[in-house]
C-alpha cells in the first residue's frame, strides 16, 4: 500500500519528536523527485524541513520510510543515528527489485558526456582492441570510449556499468604520456567489466582479490604505478590550467 503524503509527513514529527523532545515542531513538507536512483534530500529554509524522497521509493512500506526518516533527520540535526533505522532501511534498498528500478532510472534518464574515442595523441578504440585481444582474448564486450572532457589528476579513469560507457581523462592524451601508461588505466577500467561490482550485506565491493590479482597481470603494472606516481603534480598543474 502506497503511502499518502500525510502519513510520511507524520513519520517525520515522529522522528523529529524522539530526536528533540523540546523544541518546537517545525513544519515539515514532503514531495516525491524524480532523482536518478535511490536518492533523497533533506533541507532547512526559513525553519522549516523540506523533504524530497526519490520517486522509485514512492511505493516504500511504513518501516523502511521511518528508518529512512531516523537517517535524514539525524543527518541534518547531527545526531547518532539509531542501528535498527540503518538495518531497516537498508534491508530494502538492497533488495533486487529496487536496484533493477535503480538501473532502469540510471539508464533512461542518466546523461554522459561522450567527446571522441580518438584523441590527439592516442585512439581508445585502437588501444581497446589490441588489449582486448592480448588480456581477454579479444572477449570483452566493448563500451562506449571516450576522452573526458576536461582534464583531470584525481581520477584518471572512471567506467559506468549502466550506461556502459568508460571515460579516460584527457590529461592523458598528450605525447608526454608513455603509451603503457594510457593502456594501463584503460586496462583497469577493462578490470571493472570482467570483474563486475559485487554487493555482499549491502556493501559494495569494486576491486576484489581477483580484480588486484589480474591487475598486476598488466605488462608494464610497476612502470605505469611509478610514472603516475612521479607524475601526478604535473598532471594536477596541467588540469588547473585555464
Amino acid at each position: 500500500m502506497t503511502l499518502e503524503t500525510d502519513q510520511i509527513r507524520e513519520v517525520y514529527e515522529e522522528a523529529f519528536r524522539w530526536y528533540d523532545s523540546i523544541r518546537e515542531m517545525p513544519k515539515f513538507h514532503v514531495s516525491h523527485y524524480p532523482y536518478i536512483g535511490i536518492n533523497h534530500t533533506i533541507r532547512i529554509r526559513e525553519g522549516e524541513i523540506y523533504v524530497r524522497i526519490g520517486e522509485i521509493c514512492r511505493d516504500m512500506p511504513l518501516e523502511p520510510h521511518q528508518g529512512l526518516a531516523y537517517i535524514l533527520l539525524g543527518k541534518l540535526l547531527r545526531r547518532k543515528i539509531p542501528d535498527w533505522a540503518k538495518d531497516i532501511y537498508a534491508d530494502y534498498s538492497k533488495t533486487p527489485e529496487l536496484r533493477d528500478r535503480a538501473t532502469d532510472s540510471k539508464r533512461a534518464r542518466g546523461r554522459k558526456v561522450v567527446t571522441s574515442s580518438k584523441g590527439e595523441t592516442y585512439d581508445l578504440d585502437e588501444l581497446w582492441e589490441a588489449m582486448n585481444w592480448q588480456y581477454f582474448r579479444g572477449f570483452l564486450p566493448k563500451p562506449t570510449l571516450t576522452w573526458s572532457k576536461h582534464k583531470t589528476y584525481r581520477i584518471l579513469g572512471h567506467h559506468d556499468a549502466t550506461h556502459e560507457h568508460v571515460a579516460i581523462s584527457r590529461s592523458l592524451d598528450s605525447a608526454s604520456v608513455p603509451r603503457y601508461v594510457v593502456e594501463y588505466v584503460l586496462f583497469h577500467e577493462m578490470l571493472h567489466i570482467a570483474h563486475p561490482t559485487q554487493h555482499v550485506n549491502g556493501r559494495r565491493y569494486n576491486h576484489t582479490a581477483a580484480f588486484k590479482r589480474d591487475e598486476q597481470k598488466f605488462a608494464h603494472y610497476d612502470q605505469a604505478e611509478r610514472w603516475i606516481e612521479r607524475n601526478v603534480r604535473r598532471l594536477k598543474k596541467e588540469a588547473k590550467k585555464k
